[in-house]
């Protein structure tokens, strides 16, 4: 039996939660104990009585769970004080978000806990699993966020993205055609906004092209494609991902001048450091900044404000990963999921992401070169 702790997020406006009580109910049903800090999902509308219906046992406090659970489960990345009480016995699964995050990796390090980060783990496509619901929905809200951020009362050039009968819609530009990118063309599309997608990757952009019918235009990404549709744009979403690492500053400084003025940036890359030269992480409660006339809005978990929708998503995709951890122990969950090996981030003070190290300048040991160290 494994005791799986679920906590309360403890982020800045996060209301997501780890596990929901069908989540719950079936690690009980396969014999796991689980314990949920009180009132840990009551943000993303789940109850400690329907915690209870199903099996859990409600905690009084962050405390209790980490002295009682094994396994915790968590959405965002440990904060400081959550950090300080990881021991070497814990193993956490949870998005990291390390490369661009020096301090947590230092703290992770010392821990000595296993640490395994839902955004590194593939599936057998080389797609990420965990990371994509998230992405969906950071996508979505991308464009909600970006037309309210274009309001003139926000800062922004007062344009509605739909256009009227005899005005033309928006400009929306999109750098980065994987998941976050789809999610956000598909919604810039659906309100009739002027969709431009920019990547790297050719088949990406011919399958996004044969999607659309001629409703979107796509670019090659270089720095000149890149410069000539910021000049025209109203709203741009960075929506570049490298796995496990920074994020490639792809809008400098100085491209933020060809920008009009009062336009606006979305850069759902924050996590990992973000794709503008000008990004610094922002929180719900103060989500935009302007730089050079450009309203930057830079909230390092955007899903957090759909919580219930977002909980919902990602315990659908991170579920058959953790009962693998309680049934199988980490060591054999990870050994007979080569997917789900790229995960391991840190274990027993070692680094186990080459993603993160070569954003730190650390030491990287491979995650299979661990296992036979892991319980």
């Amino acid at each position: 039996m494994t005791t799986v702790g679920v906590l309360k997020e403890i982020k800045n406006h996060e209301y997501r939660v780890g596990l929901t009580p069908a989540g719950a109910r079936e690690l009980t049903e396969h014999g796991h104990e689980v314990l949920v800090e009180r009132s840990a999902g009551e943000g993303a509308g789940f109850s400690d009585e329907l915690y209870e219906r199903a099996g859990a046992r409600i905690v009084a406090d962050a405390g209790s769970v980490f002295e009682e659970a094994s396994l915790l489960v968590k959405v965002k990345e440990p904060q400081e004080q959550e950090r300080a009480l990881l021991k070497p016995h814990h193993v956490l699964f949870t998005f990291l978000h390390l490369a661009p995050d020096q301090a947590q990796t230092q703290d992770l390090l010392a821990s000595g806990a296993t640490c395994i980060a839902y955004e590194t783990v593939t599936d057998r496509h080389g797609s990420l699993p965990l990371l994509a619901p998230m992405s969906e929905v950071a996508g979505r809200l991308a464009i909600q966020a970006g037309a309210q951020a274009l309001e003139k009362v926000c800062g922004g050039r007062g344009v509605l993205l739909s256009g009227v009968p005899g005005v033309h819609p928006g400009n929306v530009v999109v750098i980065g055609g994987g998941v976050v990118g789809r999610n956000a063309a598909q919604l810039a599309v659906g309100l009739g906004a002027r969709v431009t997608v920019l990547d790297r990757s050719v088949p990406v952009l011919r399958e996004l092209d044969q999607h659309y019918r001629g409703q979107i235009t796509t670019l090659y990404s270089t720095r000149d494609a890149i410069e000539s549709v910021l000049a025209e744009a109203d709203l741009v979403v960075g929506a570049v991902l490298i796995p496990g690492a920074s994020a490639p500053r792809l809008i400098t400084r100085d491209l933020l001048e060809v920008m009009p003025e009062g336009a606006a940036l979305v850069d759902v890359a924050i996590d990992q450091g973000g794709c503008a030269e000008t990004s610094h992480p922002t929180t719900h409660d103060d989500p935009t900044y302007v730089v050079d006339g450009v309203v930057h809005y830079c909230v390092a978990n955007m899903p957090g404000a759909v919580a219930r929708t977002s909980t919902l998503a990602l315990t659908n995709a991170t579920l058959p990963y953790v009962v693998k951890l309680a049934d199988r122990g980490v060591r054999a969950a990870l050994e007979q999921d080569a997917g789900f090996l790229p995960g391991l981030n840190v274990a027993q003070g070692k680094l186990t992401c080459e993603g993160v190290a070569l954003a730190q300048d650390l030491e990287f040991i491979a995650p299979d070169r661990m296992l036979s160290k892991l319980g």
